[in-house]
């Protein structure tokens, strides 16, 4: 049913529980688990700068480094459970590099985390979940995670 699962990761928190759940399904239909993390170019852009701030410590670099860690953290629960990984990093708007990354490699289903915050909170940022769940041309699977405020 399913040959190609996709986890978009944040590294944080809100995606621990969506990684066990990725990662059964995976197993469990014999499927290949895409991990894709999106360096948020929103973020690097806003980042100024500082000459007295060496490059190696700049937001980018901060995010990739960060990016790569959460990466090789599901890949290696995944190759754990036998599950055979293909991980990517890439830049720009999180949820428009989910949907074009779901509609380039012929993804069947996406797992996503979501953290469940009070309204207020979600009213004003909105969701990369959100976005994809409702424009995704896949099936989207969203594993909620209660967070503290």
């Amino acid at each position: 049913m399913y040959d190609r699962i996709l986890l978009p990761t944040d590294g944080s928190e809100g995606v621990d529980r969506a990684i066990d759940h990725a990662i059964d399904a995976a197993n469990r239909y014999d499927a290949t688990l895409h991990v894709l993390y999106v360096v948020d170019s929103g973020v690097v852009n806003a980042y100024s700068g500082d000459e007295f701030v060496d490059g190696s410590e700049g937001a980018q670099e901060t995010l990739e480094e960060r990016g790569r860690e959460a990466l090789d953290t599901v890949a290696d629960h995944a190759g754990d459970a036998g599950v055979e990984t293909v991980t990517d990093l890439v830049y720009g708007d999180p949820h428009e590099e989910i949907l074009r990354y779901i509609d380039g490699n012929d993804i069947d289903l996406t797992v996503m985390g979501s953290k469940t915050r009070s309204g207020n909170y979600r009213r004003m940022l909105g969701s990369v979940t959100e976005r994809v769940s409702r424009q995704s041309t896949a099936p989207v699977s969203i594993v909620k995670t209660t967070v503290a405020e």
